[in-house]
């Protein structure tokens, strides 16, 4: 009965990617999610679909007491980590607590695993490693220089660092990190009678920020108004632009991934995107479209850090993985997140 442990995966991409495990493969998953601001709903979902397959522990993956026993009794074929903090601002305001959840804590997970001969990781970085790129970089691979410019994407590039130097260090020990650009929709499982009944998977979070998520909230009539910060920037229409992935390839991702240490035994990382991008008015212009909504736009000042375009040059990962994106259509992406969030209760 092979098992692999999932942590933090009662959130938006890390639900998905069970889902995509669950369905494609004969594995048992553990979920280790302390909840805080994971859902249980995705949890119930999941089990609800798969049953005994998907078994769930709630904990914080620094709770080493609780770590140890899961460890020696799973005896888990790979780990794919997700839990971490990951609000930009949030971790302007708070970098202590980003260093310790997203790297301290995963120097522990990792030096977990090798004690215990888990010889596979997958972890859940992000494009904020790179920072502000040259314009020139952009679709930008995964050679650019990381020079992140805020305490989340420092974070993930150090525990990027520790995970290297894990695999130089001790021999058969192999990693994929995930790069994600801006990750948005809702599964393409989810159907009428599922959403009816309010369940299903989809972007449940509290307090949002990213783009599609804010629209679509706006155009169910959740929001009064949304703002767009900047409209000076050096692009066509004034707005930032960003490469947006559908929550379902961003979760096959991660299935190929495991595939990828499978047969290589050799540590990579890839960006996960569709090696295009939209602006910020672009997507507010499909949102309404979709909902058949003129909800409220209100123009804003730039916000520091912002680039002016992040897009991920994908040929890497399309290359050495079986990885095929199905739902590269903003259109789509939109009308799942929009169905998604009418649904939500």
């Amino acid at each position: 009965m092979p098992h692999l442990l999932l942590t933090g995966a009662s959130g938006y991409i890390g639900s998905h990617t069970a889902y995509c495990l669950l369905k494609n493969t004969n594995y048992h998953l553990l979920i280790v999610d302390d909840l805080s601001t994971g859902f249980k709903e995705n949890i119930a979902y999941l089990q609800e679909c798969f049953g005994e397959r998907v078994s769930f522990v709630q904990s914080n993956i620094n709770d080493i007491s609780k770590m140890r026993p899961l460890l020696l009794h799973y005896q888990f074929e790979a780990v794919i980590h997700f839990a971490a903090s990951l609000i930009v601002g949030e971790s302007v305001l708070k970098p202590l607590e980003y260093y310790t959840n997203n790297t301290l804590n995963t120097t522990n997970l990792i030096a977990l695993c090798v004690e215990y001969g888990i010889t596979k990781f997958i972890f859940s970085s992000t494009a904020a490693v790179y920072g502000e790129p040259d314009m020139a970089l952009i679709p930008i691979d995964e050679n650019a220089p990381l020079l992140p410019i805020n305490p989340y994407g420092a974070s993930k590039m150090m525990s990027e660092r520790v995970l290297a130097d894990t695999a130089k260090a001790i021999q058969n020990f192999n990693y994929v990190a995930l790069r994600y650009f801006n990750v948005a929709g809702a599964s393409m499982e989810n159907t009428t009678e599922i959403l009816s009944q309010s369940k299903g998977l989809g972007q449940r979070s509290k307090n949002a920020t990213h783009l599609i998520k804010v629209a679509c909230e706006c155009a169910c009539g959740k929001r009064e108004s949304m703002s767009i910060f900047g409209t000076d920037y050096p692009t066509k229409d004034g707005t930032c632009i960003r490469d947006y992935i559908h929550i379902d390839d961003l979760a096959s991702a991660h299935l190929e991934a495991l595939h990828y240490l499978q047969s290589t035994n050799t540590s990579n990382i890839f960006n996960v995107g569709y090696s295009k991008g939209y602006s910020v008015k672009e997507v507010i212009d499909i949102v309404k479209q979709v909902s058949g909504v003129d909800f409220k736009v209100i123009e804003s000042a730039r916000r520091e850090g912002d680039p002016i375009e992040l897009s991920a040059k994908n040929d890497k990962i399309l290359s050495l993985t079986q990885w095929k994106p199905q739902y590269d259509d903003l259109r789509l992406i939109v009308k799942s997140a929009y169905d998604w969030e009418c649904s939500l209760k």
